[in-house]
């Protein structure tokens, strides 16, 4: 019997839905080891948190909360606390585990997550610490048991790593160059989670739209939606994140002609200034930015469109700012994911002139913020009427379609027949800021 049976794990997740759907990926190896899960960290066996190091503000988060089970280890032993993820694997951290977490018995990033089983299991044969942050990936391992948090929606990675070097950005110096994983592995794990009834199938990567650049398959990103696209069965692809420097047309056709493709898009801008974008190394601007929202809205019927901004880049003007404003105004997301500027050490825009202050950075993104709010209340608005592909589902007793974006929409009782299935409704009333609607049709084929 393995030393680990019986006993229980947490895992602390930080970050994007790469590292939500890592934190699926370990969960698998712990309850592979024999582990089961437990809600509080305090009381289990064995603690990893998987970290995030893209703003300051999840790193002081992370460490905080790390420091917290100091007092738990020395009451316990035998507790094991893995750290892994982005912020062991800087080169230039501001933490270091080593010698400011004594009580830490595994260090890994983001290459070597796979091995963690290994590792454990030489912690508990050994008595010793590991420390093992590697430069390179070990390999695109997949396939391995998946503890998957979401009964609706499965992550499935396409390609790992960035290309791009914003300037801002420590992601691909903490995940490495874009790897694209095969087409036949992505298929095989789509068709099988279809199979397990996942009614959502979001493709994830840093730029899912450089998928295949890197292999010798023939196969892009458009192809991939269209090929995935002709799996049988009742579901939809999401994914996330494209770069509007590559996001193309042929992405865009494949969202209006696709069914089973979700009728949504994230499209991080980060700015809306020409001057501020060069500086972040985007390398498009305002106008290319505006042509692909135009060609998308265009061709695909109520699209949802969601971004990301940064406020308060270096050398960002009060003008700089205004053109962000103005761009929101123009886009009518309907969400925005907006963020303070945040210094990461060995990111060349920590060293460019002109650095904002905290003050100026927080007056600005709440007038971001507040002007996004009035923006989402129009757009609440504007559903009335419309008719929407949605997936019917029950939560907490009520029966509601969910939109490609996310949106719930409150349906009659009587909608119950249609749960898991997707359906046409349309939107005929807003009650407490809460959209009211109707089936008018059955289950989509």
């Amino acid at each position: 019997m393995s030393y680990f049976s019986g006993k229980k794990y947490n895992i602390v997740t930080f970050g994007c839905q790469m590292n939500v759907h890592e934190s699926e990926k370990i969960a698998g190896i712990l309850q592979d080891l024999g582990l089961t899960h437990i809600e509080k960290p305090e009381m289990a066996d064995v603690v990893v948190f998987n970290t995030c190091c893209i703003r300051e503000g999840a790193e002081d988060r992370a460490f905080s909360n790390i420091s917290a089970l100091k007092k738990c280890k020395a009451q316990n032993k035998d507790m094991i606390i893995a750290v892994c993820g982005c912020m062991p694997q800087q080169k230039q951290g501001k933490y270091d585990f080593k010698k400011k977490l004594p009580f830490v018995d595994i260090v890994i990033g983001t290459h070597n997550v796979n091995m963690l089983g290994v590792y454990l299991k030489q912690v508990v044969d050994t008595k010793k610490r590991v420390f093992e942050v590697v430069e390179t990936p070990i390999s695109l391992e997949e396939g391995k048991t998946t503890i998957r948090d979401d009964q609706i929606n499965a992550y499935v990675n396409i390609i790992y790593g960035c290309n791009k070097f914003c300037t801002y950005c420590i992601v691909p110096h903490v995940r490495g160059r874009e790897r694209s994983r095969p087409y036949k592995d992505i298929e095989a794990e789509v068709k099988d989670l279809i199979g397990k009834g996942y009614r959502y199938i979001t493709l994830l990567g840093q730029n899912v739209n450089s998928y295949g650049k890197d292999l010798n398959e023939g196969i892009d990103f458009a192809t991939l939606l269209t090929k995935l696209s002709q799996i049988e069965g009742e579901f939809k692809l999401k994914f996330m994140t494209s770069h509007p420097i590559d996001f193309n047309k042929d992405v865009i056709k494949v969202m209006k002609n696709q069914p089973k493709v979700a009728k949504c898009l994230h499209l991080p801008v980060q700015s809306g200034n020409d001057e501020v974008l060069f500086k972040m190394n985007r390398h498009y601007n305002i106008k290319h930015y505006n042509k692909l929202i135009k060609a998308t809205k265009r061709a695909v019927k109520n699209v949802a469109l969601s971004t990301d901004i940064i406020v308060g880049f270096p050398g960002e003007t009060e003008k700089a700012f205004e053109d962000t404003l103005k761009l929101i105004k123009k886009v009518r997301y309907d969400q925005i994911f907006a963020f303070m500027y945040s210094k990461r050490t060995g990111t060349p825009a920590v060293l460019l002139p002109n650095q904002i202050d905290e003050d100026v950075k927080n007056k600005r993104i709440n007038k971001l913020l507040r002007e996004q709010k009035f923006i989402s209340k129009q757009m609440l608005n504007a559903c009335v009427g419309k008719t929407y592909n949605c997936l019917v589902v029950v939560k907490n007793g009520v029966t509601m379609g969910l939109t490609d974006g996310g949106r719930e929409i409150y349906l009659p009782n009587d909608s119950n027949n249609q749960v898991n299935h997707f359906v046409d409704i349309k939107i005929e009333d807003i009650r407490n800021h809460k959209l009211s609607g109707v089936i008018i049709d059955g289950r989509r084929n």
